[in-house]
């Protein structure tokens, strides 16, 4: 049902509850009331990339993984099949009287955060650095999740509202301090996108945003969210954040004074355990009944639009045998083939799955299960292995080798360090190729108490491979036979050596459950690897060159405003093909026509797009601006026109004030398989088309 028709009923709902009814709806697992008919709820669930923590499910790619696809209509069609797996997973649940956490229909995902920073350890679970990128990709996500229909399919939640991006281990506490210039160029646009494409929740970030906590923020939920934005949606905490008013934050003396600001400033929902004492806030003063009334009216708004109040949906039909079917899985693995990008390659790859008689795989991540799924993620069937999709394709011999642990200096307890070296300078002397699988996995880059670095914080020190991997490749490289390194990571990875003496360089995320398969598929040349980077890739060295970590001003920050030279510059991947952009012209300020061309001999998708540089205003970025991209298949030899929609507010900047004005009048637009910047065309061989406009 639509919104006006959710919220009549569910203001008929709660007008028949008893305060502390009411009350008790705000929790994140809400108890039923039998009188009335109202069902158990628990509305923490997850689906970042495919129904999470629930049980069986698809897996897709990692979220920086799909953003790397540059490819909207395929992430909306992936939201749809995780929101229908939930849905079938739902109907058969519920049915069995189970209503336990994660098995609802409010999916607090996507992550439309800014990943500012490379140290960040939740990056991975973003769309990246860019602030256009990221709007375009939770908005088509969101439409995923939530269905085009006026009964949602699911819930979908942006977050966290706002200005999040590490340190991890600070957030509890920490006082991100961002310009209004900041704030409305960069960290605020994809929430307002997510808004504008109907997102029915935002929850809030665990720190606080310009001296606010971010879940009782006047500026963000009262002005910003609810006001210019007319958001009509529920918002939630994250878990646990409000407790961190009185215990962290230091803005409130008392959990009662932290439960009335949350609720004042429009938090409906509580993830945790702090609105146990509303009704104590209540009678101390602090709230008021109407305050606990309107908070659970949005929220039953919302149970009412999912059609989960006994009047019924089309979407009770969906079956449980929905559930990691065969389309599900296809979408899975042609996400995973578009996500991975082709950071070198001096010709090594394809391989001839033919004529490759021996193929070494190492690594520790070559037949790791968990360096394939990220985090926050459902549980495969089946699993296929980097190894294992290799093994499977290949037609000849297969050697393996772990090489060395993911970080520690051995892999038997018992061993001397380097344990594993020798085993994988044989298997590469006895191959004719070598595939060299390294990298990370969630506990090495992640959320705050993962097991991951010294500090135990999510976050990484820096940007190399631990020291054994370091190792291994060194030693491998040094054997001499041409040598293919694929990593498994979620961010940026100084890859400097690997540039240097490999033969090829493929990054393949956290490609999920069955990424093994499509890794083989981009290898052995059944599929052309097409995939961009959605984050600037630096040299280590570059840290020193980057404010600070808790500096979130964006000064040298992202691609945007970076003035040094990247090792892999945003948006830069390679084909199998040989695309080059031959011509573009302006179709005044709303579109261009791009021509490209294939000059190779294998077909492939590629990825246009499109930058803008404002020539004279000094509020604009140092770097030309992403504004629009459209991926598009081209035979060998094929030529096509195509026209590229450009974002209106490519043309205008951001003052001091934080105020979006008309730019300067004199524009340079430019059409390129990456960025018109120095880096990619020396990578890539290739120099962007450009055209002014006035």
């Amino acid at each position: 049902m639509d919104r006006a028709e959710a919220r009549r009923r569910a203001r008929e709902l709660v007008a028949r509850m008893t305060l502390e009814e009411k009350a008790g709806q705000l929790r994140y697992d809400a108890p039923a009331i039998p009188r009335l008919g109202v069902n158990a709820y628990n509305w923490w669930n997850e689906a970042l990339h495919g129904v999470a923590r629930a049980g069986t499910a698809t897996s897709f790619p990692q979220a920086i993984g799909l953003a790397a696809m540059f490819d909207e209509v395929l992430l909306e069609r992936l939201g749809g099949a995780a929101s229908a797996e939930g849905r079938a997973k739902y109907n058969a649940l519920t049915a069995e009287g189970d209503r336990d956490i994660y098995k609802g229909l409010t999916y607090w995902s996507p992550n439309v955060n800014i990943f500012r920073d490379p140290r960040w350890g939740r990056g991975h679970e973003t769309y990246g650095e860019d602030p256009f990128l990221t709007a375009r990709m939770g908005a088509a996500y969101v439409r995923g999740l939530q269905g085009r229909g006026e009964t949602l399919k699911a819930a979908a939640c942006a977050k966290h509202f706002a200005v999040h991006s590490g340190p991890e281990d600070l957030r509890h506490r920490f006082n991100a301090e961002a310009s209004p210039k900041d704030m409305e160029e960069t960290y605020l646009p994809a929430f307002a996108a997510c808004v504008e494409a109907g997102v029915e929740a935002v929850m809030g970030a665990y720190n606080r945003t310009n001296g606010e906590p971010c879940c009782g923020s006047r500026a963000l939920l009262v002005d910003k969210l609810r006001g210019e934005w007319g958001f009509e949606g529920h918002v939630v905490s994250d878990c646990w954040a409000i407790r961190d008013f009185h215990e962290s934050h230091m803005v409130t003396d008392t959990p009662t004074q932290s439960v009335a600001l949350a609720l004042k400033m429009g938090c409906d929902l509580n993830c945790g355990d702090s609105y146990r004492c509303i009704l104590r806030a209540l009678r101390e003063g602090l709230v008021t009944e109407e305050e606990i009334t309107a908070a659970a009216e949005r929220l039953f708004t919302t149970r009412f639009r999912l059609g989960i109040m006994g009047e019924g949906s089309e979407f009770d039909a969906i079956p449980y045998e929905t559930v990691e079917c065969e389309a599900h899985l296809s979408l899975a693995r042609e996400a995973a083939q578009k996500s991975c990008v082709l950071l070198k390659n001096d010709g090594l790859l394809p391989l001839d799955p033919a004529s490759a008689s021996v193929i070494g795989v190492i690594g520790p991540n070559a037949n790791s299960r968990a360096a394939l799924v990220g985090n926050y993620y459902g549980t495969a069937s089946r699993y296929i292995t980097i190894l294992e999709g290799i093994q499977d394709a290949a037609a000849g011999r297969v050697l393996y080798a772990e090489g060395c642990g993911l970080w520690r200096d051995r892999v038997e307890d018992l061993g001397q360090p380097g344990d594993r070296l020798a085993e994988a300078v044989a298997v590469a002397r006895r191959s004719e190729t070598v595939v060299l699988v390294l990298g990370l996995d969630e506990t090495l880059e992640g959320e705050e108490m993962d097991p991951s670095n010294a500090a135990g914080s999510g976050d990484k020190p820096d940007l190399l491979l631990p020291a054994p991997q370091r190792e291994l490749l060194s030693r491998v490289l040094a054997v001499g036979r041409p040598t293919a390194v694929v990593l498994l990571a979620g961010s940026a990875i100084d890859l400097s050596e690997a540039e240097e003496g490999a033969g090829a360089v493929l990054l393949a995320w956290y490609p999920g459950a069955g990424g093994g398969r499509a890794v083989a598929d981009l290898l052995f040349g059944r599929v052309s690897p097409s995939g961009k980077l959605p984050v600037t890739f630096y040299r280590n060295e570059a840290l020193s060159e980057l404010p600070a970590f808790t500096d979130y001003a964006m000064t040298n920050r992202t691609y945007r405003y970076y003035r040094g030279e990247p090792l892999y510059p945003f948006g830069y991947g390679l084909t199998y093909g040989d695309v080059v952009v031959t011509d573009v012209s302006a179709e005044g300020r709303r579109s261009a026509r791009v021509t490209v061309e294939n000059r190779g001999s294998r077909d492939t998708e590629e990825v246009v797009e499109l930058y803008l540089r404002d020539m004279l205003s000094p509020d604009a970025p140092v770097n030309p601006v992403l504004c629009g991209f459209q991926r598009l298949a081209l035979e060998a030899g094929g030529r096509r026109t195509v026209e590229i929609a450009v974002d209106p507010r490519a043309f205008t900047v951001v003052n001091a004030a934080g105020e979006r004005v008309p730019g300067s009048g004199s524009w340079t637009l430019y059409a390129h398989t990456g960025q018109p910047d120095a880096r990619t065309e020396r990578l890539s061989g290739k120099r962007a088309a450009s055209v002014r406009i006035k």
